[in-house]
């Protein structure tokens, strides 16, 4: 299974009709390392959007089945708050006053220089989620995401990208349990089909790298649900 650096606690839906540039999107963004998922027309766009918890969607206007404008309204209908960057090829004022109007966070215009594209992902990721901006904290176990290193009691600790993306996700959520399933929807993309027990030995690599070493454990295992991440009850 291929690890990318950066973004890969990061899920990212595609929508958009032209294969072609789907495909170059999704390799782009997965070589970025985002998590990526993609839909060729606005229906089956809309369904995953609705059943997958995105950090953010790419939303071309023109698509088949179901116009991107009226996918837009109805995610936010849905209360569906993912940032939506909307992608079309008309320009005018009108048009991109309609998009923001339907609820889009943003919007580019075709043809765009792919450097743009990752900028503005950037900046409505950090509008989303300002909590990454700073360091995340568990006692003494210390990660900082921008500069991608984790300690515990001071001591460094190397982690694998997709188990520095686990432990992020752990941690923006400590103690709460975690399934297997929220796992597999955050960390990896949608096409992901966890038939072997992948999740569970990510999760043993994580703890023997961050709880192993220490007198107490912090990664808890809730038997038959999933995950939580916790002070010992005598530090919590």
């Amino acid at each position: 299974m291929k690890e990318s650096r950066g973004n890969s606690a990061m899920h990212i839906l595609v929508i958009e009709d032209n294969h072609r540039l789907n495909n170059s999107l999704a390799s782009s963004l997965t070589h970025e390392g985002y998590s990526v998922d993609s839909a060729y027309d606005g229906q089956e766009g809309q369904d995953l959007a609705e059943m997958t918890p995105y950090d953010l969607i790419i939303l071309d206007i023109l698509l088949p089945v179901k116009d991107g404008l009226e996918v837009c309204r109805d995610l936010r209908r849905r209360r569906i708050h993912a940032p939506i960057l909307l992608l079309t090829a008309r320009d005018s004022i009108d048009d991109r006053v309609q998009g923001l109007d339907c609820g889009a966070d943003d919007y580019l215009v075709k043809p765009f220089a792919r450097r743009e594209l990752s900028a503005r992902l950037r900046a409505l990721l950090r509008r989303q989620q300002p909590a990454k901006q700073g360091q995340l904290a568990l006692g003494s176990l210390v990660m900082d995401p921008s500069s991608h290193t984790v300690e515990r009691d001071g001591q460094p600790i190397e982690l694998t990208p997709k188990e520095f993306a686990l432990l992020e996700y752990f941690m923006y959520y400590p103690n709460q349990v975690i399934t297997r399933e929220m796992i597999e929807q955050h960390i990896w993309n949608y096409d992901f089909e966890c038939e072997s027990n992948v999740i569970d030995v990510y999760v043993r690599r994580l703890r023997r790298k961050i709880d192993a070493p220490f007198a107490a454990s912090l990664l808890i295992t809730v038997r038959g649900v999933g995950y939580r991440l916790q002070l010992p009850p005598e530090q919590g």
